[in-house]
């Protein structure tokens, strides 16, 4: 079996556990720095916004008869210093300005015209309004309030109200993360970068629901028992879905690279590169989230009910008369190799234990075989 496969099988049998939970504290500090480097880029810097958003005009010209420098001379020689200049496809060159009076667009043309050589009605330009963008902006808005309401009445119906809650802030956690990316980095938002940080939330809560499920599953009955806390149980939910969520998380970037590559590099279509861009970003802070984040946040709320208090009472009682360690999920490999917590096994034992029936076997000897006559009697 390959290592990687080994791995998850140990992760899952809870032959091997890594203590993702226990230690939130370190998980939550890495967010909150994240996330104040994230709003310092928000309110310092701000984001790059588009002139879908924020108003302008488009000069396209033939690339075959200019270089992407040129035409930012050309635009710049007449006083309007261009926002962006970027290729389109294989056979135009677009520059984008602020908005621009009657006269400076057609000194831009000339100018293009001139630097290119080509005709004036070669080169082609288009005035872009803010009206557009904020159209976008609130409809993207108004989808994600819906999404998030949605969200909120299915999480809590399908598995309970503070899961709802933890995957809410998992969330909110991506967005913002990848928007202070946007900012620190300069990255331009347009309408397609909107779009693609809406279908990264659909990602993010995916990961999260298939982590939220095993956790269900593992702490069923908990109360009935009284080996494993909460938050045992759920970071052994967390072992055995994370190699899942890596591998989920590895098959949805590579092709995601592959559109940001094309489009930025062989094709230069904004658009495309805009949209692989946000998803390439809010992808894998989506994977971080539900991970480090959600399931740690679930486990804070949980264990401060009063019945997961008096289970965590009798656990820790029960392991002080037994002399035990901790239970599943404390203990991560060591270089000396894996402390074991067999975590599959005891939590199977949960379960009460079934007498079945037993077959009674009698204690027999030699077969006693039946004597034959000889021949010659059997004649007689």
């Amino acid at each position: 079996m390959a290592r990687s496969g080994g791995l998850g099988a140990r992760l899952y049998r809870g032959e091997v556990s890594y203590n993702i939970v226990g230690r939130k504290k370190f998980w939550y500090s890495v967010s909150a720095g994240l996330i104040v480097l994230a709003l310092v880029g928000l309110l310092v810097r701000g984001l790059n916004l588009g002139i879908e958003f924020k108003g302008g005009a488009e000069f396209y010209v033939p690339s075959a008869s200019c270089e992407i420098q040129e035409v930012r001379e050309a635009v710049a020689s007449t006083g309007v210093e261009p926002a962006a200049v970027t290729e389109i496809g294989s056979s135009n060159i677009r520059a984008q300005t602020p908005a621009v009076t009657q006269e400076q667009g057609r000194a831009i043309v000339d100018s293009l015209a001139t630097t290119c050589d080509v005709a004036a009605d070669q080169v082609s330009s288009r005035d872009v309004g803010p009206t557009w963008g904020g159209e976008i902006t609130r409809t993207a808005l108004i989808g994600l309030a819906v999404f998030l309401a949605l969200l909120t009445v299915f999480l809590t119906v399908y598995f309970q109200w503070k899961m709802a809650v933890a995957a809410l802030v998992a969330l909110v956690h991506d967005i913002i993360i990848t928007a202070g990316i946007y900012a620190l980095v300069g990255f331009e938002v347009t309408p397609a970068t909107v779009i693609g940080l809406l279908t990264i939330l659909g990602f993010s809560l995916y990961d999260t629901v298939v982590v939220f499920d095993k956790v269900r599953e593992n702490t069923k009955g908990i109360t009935g028992q009284s080996r494993y806390t909460y938050s045992e149980l759920a970071n052994l939910a967390l072992n055995q879905t994370i190699i899942r969520s890596i591998n989920t998380s590895i098959v949805a970037l590579l092709p995601v690279a592959s559109i940001l590559f094309v489009g930025a590099f062989l094709l230069g279509a904004g658009a495309l590169k805009d949209l692989a861009l946000v998803l390439f970003i809010g992808t894998a802070v989506g994977t971080y989230s539900s991970i480090f984040v959600a399931t740690p946040v679930l486990c804070q709320m949980k264990e401060r009910e009063p019945a997961m208090k008096a289970l965590t009472a009798r656990v820790m009682k029960r392991r002080a008369a037994r002399g035990e360690g901790a239970g599943p999920g404390s203990s991560a490999p060591t270089s000396g190799g894996a402390e074991v917590a067999a975590v599959a096994a005891e939590a199977g034992s949960m379960a009460p234990a079934v007498d079945r029936p037993h077959r009674q076997h009698r204690d027999a000897g030699a077969r006693v075989q039946p004597k034959r006559q000889t021949r010659s009697k059997r004649k007689h």
